[in-house]
């Protein structure tokens, strides 16, 4: 065999033995994707878990508003300028503003918001106390 023919055949057994690198990589993109969809789902996991402590907080801070507020309505406490005086310290004091309160004789309804809005919604809660509906009627310091 000539030099020539060698070199043939040596190319043609190459030619012949390659393979088609047609998806060479694809492992390293689908890796990637991976690595990314697993990151995108953890910060969306986390953006909701933050969701849920800030709408557990404000729903805390509402509810000791309304207690407080019905407290002083029910005149178990004196001072601070009144049930929604009250309510709008106690608010302050737990990092929320006070929206709205209502005092229906010894039943107190407050609304409070967040202070920092999450993801550009305010959390918003509600919290109503006072006696229950029999002893609401009664006016004055409870026994």
């Amino acid at each position: 065999m000539s030099g020539r023919e060698e070199t043939r055949g040596r190319e043609g057994t190459a030619v012949a033995g390659r393979t088609d690198h047609g998806d060479a990589g694809s492992a390293s993109v689908f890796s990637v994707s991976a690595v990314v969809g697993v990151a995108v789902l953890a910060a969306a996991a986390l953006a909701g878990t933050r969701a849920l402590a800030e709408r557990s907080r404000v729903a805390g801070a509402a509810d000791a508003s309304a207690l407080a507020a019905a407290d002083a309505a029910a005149g178990l406490v004196t001072g601070g300028g009144g049930p929604c005086s009250l309510a709008a310290s106690l608010a302050r004091a737990n990092t929320v503003e006070l929206s709205s309160c209502d005092v229906d004789g010894l039943v107190v309804t407050v609304v409070v918001t967040g202070s920092a809005p999450l993801l550009g919604v305010a959390v918003r809660a509600s919290a109503t106390a006072g006696p229950p509906p029999s002893a609401a009627r009664r006016t004055g310091p409870g026994p």
